[in-house]
C-alpha cells in the first residue's frame, strides 16, 4: 500500500467516524407553543446550533411547562430554551441543569407608584392593592414580591395582591385602582410607559428596583451524555456572536438584543429559589398559574 493511499484511507475513515458520531437532539422553548411558531421564531437559532456543533437539533413542541418538564423526564427531549421561574421547578421535577445563559442587559424588576400618590417607601403600601403580572413570572411576580420583602412588607400578608397584564396594571395604576404595580422594569418603561401619551412620563415613580437577574437559558436534560453537554457548551461559547445574532433575527425575541451568552451554574438560581418560598411557595413542584 502506497503511503498516498494509507492516507486516503485514514481520511476516510476519520470522516466515517465523525459521521457516525453525528446525532440528532430535540429542543424545545417552554414559551413558544406550535412547531410553525417554533420555526419561526427560533429556526434561525436552530440552524446556528446545527452548524456550531456539527449535530442536529429537532424542535419538540410543547403545550406547557409542565409538558417540557415531562418530556425532559421521558427522554423525549433534551435541551429546553427557558426563564429562570421555570428552571427552578425543572430542575426540581427533572435534574436537568443550566448548560447557557443568556445574559440580558438590564433584566430586572420594580415596584412602579404614582408619583402624587404620596407613597414614599414601601411601609406605605401596606394594606393596599398592588398588581403584578402573569402568576409565576420572574421579573413581574416574583422579583417584585422579593422586592417588596427586601424592605419589610411580606407580600402574602401584608397587601392586597392581584395579578393582571402589565398594559392592563398600568392602566389601573393611572386610575389609582392599585397603588403599586409590580414589573419587568425595562418591558414596562419600553411598553406600557413610552407608549402611554395620556400622561407625562413623570406621572409614574419607581419606588425601588431589584439588581440584575438570573438569566433565561438554555438547559439540558439529566440523560444527555456529559461529552455531549460540553460540546454544545463549547460550541455555543466559541460561536457565540452568530447564535446572539440568530436569535434575535425575529422580532418576537428583541428583549434578548444586547446579549452576551455565558456559562451558568445551578448555584446563580437560589435567588429565584428564594423568590419562590417569600412569595409563599416553597416546594418548587408545581408551575405557577398551570
Amino acid at each position: 500500500m502506497t503511503l498516498k493511499s494509507l492516507m486516503l484511507g485514514t481520511a476516510l475513515t476519520m470522516l466515517g467516524v465523525t459521521a457516525a458520531s453525528a446525532e440528532t437532539w430535540n429542543i424545545a422553548v417552554t414559551d413558544v407553543q406550535g412547531l410553525e411558531r417554533l420555526q419561526a421564531e427560533w429556526g434561525p437559532f436552530k440552524a446556528a446550533l446545527d452548524a456550531a456543533t456539527g449535530h442536529t437539533f429537532e424542535f419538540f413542541p410543547v403545550s406547557s411547562r409542565s409538558a417540557a418538564a415531562e418530556a425532559l423526564r421521558g427522554e423525549t427531549v433534551d435541551f429546553v430554551v427557558t426563564g429562570p421561574a421555570e428552571y427552578i421547578i425543572i430542575n426540581k421535577l427533572t435534574n436537568a441543569v443550566p448548560l447557557i445563559g443568556f445574559g440580558r442587559p438590564d433584566y430586572r424588576c420594580a415596584i412602579v407608584v404614582r408619583a402624587d400618590a404620596g407613597i414614599d417607601s414601601m411601609d406605605d403600601l401596606k394594606g393596599k392593592k398592588v398588581a403584578f403580572g402573569d402568576i409565576g413570572s420572574t421579573s413581574n411576580m416574583l422579583c417584585p414580591m422579593q422586592l417588596m420583602a427586601d424592605y419589610g412588607v411580606d407580600p402574602v400578608t401584608e397587601i392586597d395582591k392581584v395579578h393582571t397584564a402589565i398594559n392592563i396594571a398600568h392602566e389601573a395604576l393611572k386610575a389609582g385602582d392599585v397603588a403599586a404595580i409590580g414589573v419587568n422594569e425595562g418591558s414596562w418603561i419600553n411598553g406600557a410607559r413610552n407608549k402611554d401619551t395620556t400622561v407625562p412620563l413623570g406621572f409614574f415613580k419607581v419606588l425601588a428596583r431589584s439588581g440584575d437577574l438570573p438569566n433565561d437559558m438554555l438547559l439540558v436534560g439529566a440523560h444527555v451524555p456529559a461529552e455531549i453537554q460540553a460540546l454544545v457548551r463549547d460550541s455555543i461559547i466559541e460561536k457565540k456572536d452568530e447564535i446572539v445574532e440568530a436569535i434575535i433575527t425575529h422580532e418576537n425575541n428583541q428583549k434578548y438584543v444586547g446579549m452576551d451568552l455565558v456559562t451558568i451554574e445551578d448555584a446563580s438560581y437560589n435567588r429565584v429559589r428564594a423568590m419562590y418560598t417569600t412569595a409563599g411557595y416553597p416546594q418548587f413542584d408545581t408551575f405557577l398559574g398551570e
